[in-house]
């Protein structure tokens, strides 16, 4: 039995107490009841405080009301007993067969297994990597590639339809810089001012002369746009494929520049210029066109086009939010780096603006540093970037598994300092190994039953009150809590609540195959015994839970350690 079970039980309950007059709630009976597993042992299996929390309501105290709930309740199939402890806390202990049927339910399910529809219906864009095209991805733009997956990969599992998008900052005078650091580097020259350096500007330009042969030779008024767009091209794929080595997918790479179009109705840049203009939030002043941002909370009024006529990032992130609603998105969520905490305000009043309810249709994730040490020392310079450590190099040097792992289970607003030795140490004080490790475990049990004839039973085959121990039900209520973490991390955008989860549940299970009561494989020539084949079953159930959730990180189940 389950705690949404157990929740709508509840709820037929309070629905029967309330259809025969013994309890009056003015607003209805609820459709959902909390109910929790229980911070001590000794306190049944779940517990609820839903007496507290409507006795008020009810017009009565919460421990009359839960002596009617549990009187219901004890009449329910699978409920052993109720306790009411304190001023009206419910303690509910379940039949051992009714917790047991969990197990065969998760094998079942598979790989849908903590899949929910909370968020069904919801039409949700994740845009979680901005980046210039212009060179390697990295450290900057390594946390976000795993939260920004990840959590995509929640709110899909939640239900919800996901667009994992990559912005390329492809418009500006960077571009040019970009091409004019690749002809410097391919016929000689020195280095332009503004422009980029590296080994990786030397690769590049080598590339883009073996894909376009004779285009450094062209006419100096063709050569800059042509060395551009190949060098784009090239740098862009590059781009692509680190992100696929690193586990990180995107459905969308969407273009800036593709925003700067002429106005044709398609949602650019000049379309969503005359857009605000009809809703009468623009003004000129000194020559510039300015938002009225300070109408809906900003601290001050926000630049469209300077007074020199050129346009402002501000314009181009106005008309790509406009773009993202046009293609039918009903929340936009962006992920933004430590530095653009001031541009919250902004984005919530540019949404109200365009005639949005930016509570409604709006999220800002805001992400802090990270440092990376190897041997004591912050990681900062790059082989082939000359600056700064990328995205390729760390996950190469780390692993992709340990360095996914490891920025996932932190809250994307708590600054981070990971060391090299610890991420990638085979121990179990490194929670990626010890979580891999569980379910590693669990595959070399399933293989040993299977060199002892071992056969997974279903259907009546499969006894689950022979799952009766308290570490088998210990077990069972961790892996019945797992839909919950994966809604939670998914109503939150909190995937480092699934981590956590995979660690308390991979520790609950150590201790279940710690004890000698709870062996699934006989032993000597003992026959193998219903409790053998049910306890078989829970493996199978906890090895599903760990691949599942592991798989919403972007990280693997490895078979073997």
């Amino acid at each position: 039995m389950t705690p949404e079970q157990l929740s709508t039980a509840i709820v037929d309950v309070l629905t029967t107490l309330s259809d025969e007059g013994a309890l009056a709630l003015p607003d209805g009976v609820p459709t959902n009841v909390t109910v929790e597993r229980p911070r001590q042992k000794g306190h049944g299996d779940y517990a609820t405080n839903v007496a507290m929390q409507l006795a008020k309501k009810a017009h009565t105290n919460p421990r009359a009301l839960a002596e009617l709930i549990a009187t219901g309740l004890k009449g329910v199939d699978g409920v052993a007993d109720v306790e009411i402890a304190g001023p009206g806390f419910l303690n509910i202990t379940v039949e051992a067969g009714a917790q047991g049927v969990l197990a065969a339910e998760i094998v079942a399910a598979g790989a849908g297994y903590g899949h929910t529809n909370t968020l069904k219906g919801q039409r949700i864009n994740v845009e979680f990597i901005s980046a210039n095209p212009t060179g390697p991805l990295h450290l900057g733009h390594t946390r976000w590639a795993v939260l920004g997956d990840a959590i995509g990969r929640v709110l899909s599992a939640a239900g919800a339809e996901v667009t994992r998008e990559f912005y390329i900052n492809d418009r500006g005078v960077q571009m040019n810089h970009f091409a004019d650091s690749l002809i410097a580097s391919a016929t000689g020259q020195p280095k332009p001012e503004d422009g980029y350096a590296g080994a990786y500007i030397d690769e590049l330009a080598a590339a883009v002369a073996a894909a376009a042969p004779g285009i450094f030779d062209l006419p100096e008024d063709e050569r800059r746009t042509a060395v551009r767009a190949k060098g784009y091209e090239l740098q862009l794929k590059e781009q692509q494929d680190q992100l696929a080595f690193f586990n990180t997918h995107f459905d969308v790479w969407f273009s800036e520049l593709s925003l700067h179009d002429s106005g044709d109705g398609s949602g650019g840049v000049p379309d969503t210029l005359k857009r605000l203009k009809d809703l009468g939030h623009v003004y000129e002043e000194g020559g510039a066109l300015w938002m009225r941002t300070t109408d809906f909370g900003d601290d001050k009024d926000r630049v469209l086009i300077k007074s020199d006529g050129e346009l402002t990032y501000f314009a181009s992130d106005t008309a790509y939010y406009l773009n993202k609603r046009a293609r039918g998105f009903d929340r936009c969520l962006y992920l933004l780096g430590a530095d653009h905490h001031g541009y919250v305000g902004r984005l919530k009043a540019m949404a109200s603006c365009v005639g949005d309810d930016p509570a409604q249709t709006l999220d800002v994730l805001i992400g802090q540093l990270v440092k990376i040490l190897r041997d004591g020392a912050e990681l900062k310079l790059s082989k082939r970037a000359g600056t700064i450590v990328t995205l390729h190099e760390l996950a190469e040097e780390i692993g992709v598994d340990a360095l996914r792992y490891s920025l996932a289970r932190y809250p994307a607003d708590s600054p981070l300092t990971l060391d090299v030795a610890e991420i990638t140490k085979a121990s179990n004080d490194n929670p990626v190994y010890y979580v891999q490790y569980a379910h590693a475990r669990t595959c070399r049990m399933l293989a040993n039953a299977a060199d002892l004839g071992m056969v997974l039973p279903t259907g009546d085959d499969f006894d689950p009150s022979q799952l009766s121990h308290q570490r088998d039900g210990e077990l069972l209520r961790a892996l019945a809590e797992f839909p919950r973490v994966v809604a939670s991390s998914a109503e939150l955008r909190e995937p480092h609540r699934i981590a956590r989860y995979l660690e308390d549940t991979a520790s609950t299970f150590n201790k279940w195959y710690d004890t000698k009561e709870c062996r699934m494989l006989p032993q000597g020539d003992d026959a193998v015994t219903s409790a053998n084949l049910a306890r078989m079953v829970l493996v199978v159930a906890t090895q599903t839970v760990i691949r599942n959730g592991l798989g919403m990180l972007g990280v693997t189940a490895p078979e073997r350690m």
